[in-house]
């Protein structure tokens, strides 16, 4: 005797799992009909359906709909490796949550994740050197990548770089920046 075919099974919870919620549309979409529907509301044939030997049901894979999830998959890596970037270069907690949603438990587990020691209290201030450094080579920066001052995206990829040339907290980077374009001397 052969052994129930495992993608029946799989469709028939499926829809069963539907039926109870209330998801018709759901089932309709995978291919059921109102008279199929209603043989799912008697057990002897769903169990018949279940154990079937052969397969009455298929798949088939919509290309467009799986290459978005699979960019998608891309871009959510992406974002992960700039949010431990930030992380390691010293961005504070507010700035990880203001550009990508997370709250203060979620950056402190992926801190944890990374290994990174808990850190109390703000960081120093600029010395008078590492201020005209800064400034020199984020005025260069920013016109170097045409950067618009109100492109805060961009602005945080050259804060990364600024963080991790002149081995400054990125927090501290990003409020000397944001400092000097709302003080308007840019």
């Amino acid at each position: 005797m052969s052994a129930p075919h495992p993608l029946n099974q799989a469709v028939i919870a499926q829809a069963l799992h539907d039926l109870r919620n209330g998801q018709l549309r759901r089932c309709k979409a995978m291919g059921f009909g109102e008279e199929e529907l209603d043989a799912l509301k008697h057990p002897e044939l769903v169990s018949m359906l279940v154990n079937a030997t052969v397969s009455w049901c298929s798949v088939s894979v919509n290309r467009e709909v799986l290459k978005r999830l699979l960019s998608q998959v891309h871009d959510v890596a992406r974002e992960i490796a700039t949010v431990d970037r930030m992380l390691r270069l010293g961005a504070s907690t507010e700035m990880v949550g203001k550009f990508y949603g997370l709250t203060h438990q979620e950056v402190a587990l992926r801190r944890d994740i990374l290994g990174l020691p808990k850190r109390k209290g703000r960081h120093p201030v600029l010395d008078e050197a590492q201020d005209v450094a800064l400034w020199e080579r984020w005025k260069a920066g920013v016109a170097e990548r045409h950067i618009a001052l109100n492109d805060d995206m961009a602005m945080l990829a050259l804060t990364m770089d600024l963080a991790e040339a002149l081995s400054l907290p990125m927090s501290v980077v990003w409020a000397a920046i944001r400092n000097w374009i709302d003080q308007g001397l840019v």
